[in-house]
């Protein structure tokens, strides 16, 4: 089952990423220019942060895997639809939609494939949906983009929705039917919003894996403009980060089960050192080779995070789990928009890591402020039982 849940995992984010890669052809294809086409992008994370809570919030009394099931079917549809989009409005309508069951997919996915597994094996259990993710970036990212520059956009799209389309079969024929949970509503899972550590744990990827997405979103220019590479080595570029997704993913689903808060803790300070490297190494072509796989391996904290907002959410799970996609496109936002000021400013493509730096320096800072929370909560029960 946890196959299933990883193939739609693997769909939704070639969709995602694949968007990207195929913009110049969008824009040919319907004659607006880039910016413009750049717009379905925005629209696709507009629906994501949109759709993540609302969904969780009236799906509370829905079976996990009937609402897996139709968050795919809108997901294949929406594709279909990008697909056959007549215009440059109806793409955007239509991106806007293929996103809102994005954030909401990845959370339930994860939660039920964490309650299959043995609570010391909860965050290798995420990890193996989140590697459809990963390989969706190393893979399926590239191949639809290939598909879209070669045979056109709208084939990329259609590809997308037929993994999506697939991904609902397979729920339909493996994944066993479950029962609503005794008194799941909305009201209760809106019980998220009023737990501070929920916000603090969405609070730590929202600002301290934005650096990130500072480099990633400028990196083609960093490397042709600063390192001294050709065009044709950004696409290598892009592997390198890939394939460290992966082994972040591997080697942090492993970590977490072992000592959870000590990993969150300890790939933040990681994030610092290496995206400090790389504001001081980028213009080495070597350097920023190496910067690069290890700014993928950040990717280890993310089944940390999503099994930390399993532990702190009480019973509103689903909501905590799908605001997490929310965080991390706050985090998309927020490192991209702040990367771009540090280029303009004049400081130099570099200065992107130094960006990402100061951003995980915070995210720390959030991490440090939830954890002593945490323990002087512990430690007000233990007094009372003293003093009692």
């Amino acid at each position: 089952m946890e196959f299933a849940l990883a193939v739609g995992a693997f769909g939704v984010g070639a969709g995602e990423f694949a968007s990207m890669g195929i913009l110049p052809n969008v824009a040919n294809g319907l004659l607006v220019t880039e910016p413009q086409a750049g717009h379905m992008i925005s629209a696709y994370a507009l629906g994501v942060v949109v759709g993540a809570p609302v969904i969780a919030v009236l799906s509370a009394r829905m079976a996990r895997r009937t609402l897996l099931l139709w968050l795919m079917v809108v997901f294949a549809a929406a594709n279909a639809a990008s697909a056959l989009a007549g215009g440059y409005y109806q793409l955007i309508g239509f991106r806007f939609l293929a996103g809102l069951p994005h954030g909401a997919y990845f959370g339930v996915s994860f939660l039920v494939a964490a309650g299959m597994a043995e609570p010391n094996r909860r965050a290798q259990a995420v990890g193996r949906v989140m590697m459809g993710i990963t390989l969706a970036t190393l893979v399926g990212s590239p191949l639809a983009t290939w598909l879209g520059q070669t045979l056109g956009w709208r084939l990329a799209f259609a590809t997308v929705g037929a993994i999506g389309a697939l991904t609902a079969a397979l729920i339909l024929a493996f994944m066993p039917l479950d029962k609503v949970k005794p008194g799941a509503s909305p009201l209760r899972e809106l019980g998220a919003l009023k737990r501070k550590q929920v916000w603090l744990t969405l609070a730590i990827p929202a600002i301290g894996l934005g650096g990130m997405f500072a480099v990633y979103t400028y990196v083609a220019s960093t490397l042709t403009q600063l390192s001294g590479f050709s065009p044709a080595f950004v696409p290598v570029a892009l592997v390198l980060f890939g394939i460290g997704m992966n082994v972040g993913n591997i080697a942090g689903s492993w970590l977490a089960d072992r000592a959870l808060m000590a990993t969150i803790g300890g790939m933040l300070v990681w994030v610092i050192v290496v995206m400090a490297l790389y504001g001081l190494t980028a213009s080495n072509p070597w350097m920023i080779s190496l910067c690069i796989f290890l700014i993928g391996c950040n990717f280890a904290i993310c089944p940390a995070i999503q099994t930390r907002l399993m532990d702190v959410a009480g019973d509103a799970q689903t909501l905590a789990a799908a605001l997490n996609h929310s965080a991390f496109n706050i985090a998309n936002a927020l490192g991209a928009w702040l990367g771009g000021v540090a280029v303009a400013a004049g400081f130099g493509w570099a200065s992107t890591g130094w960006v990402g730096a100061l951003l995980a320096v915070a995210g720390l800072v959030v991490f440090l402020v939830s954890w002593g929370l945490e323990r002087a909560d512990r430690r007000e029960p233990e007094a009372a039982a003293v003093a009692g």
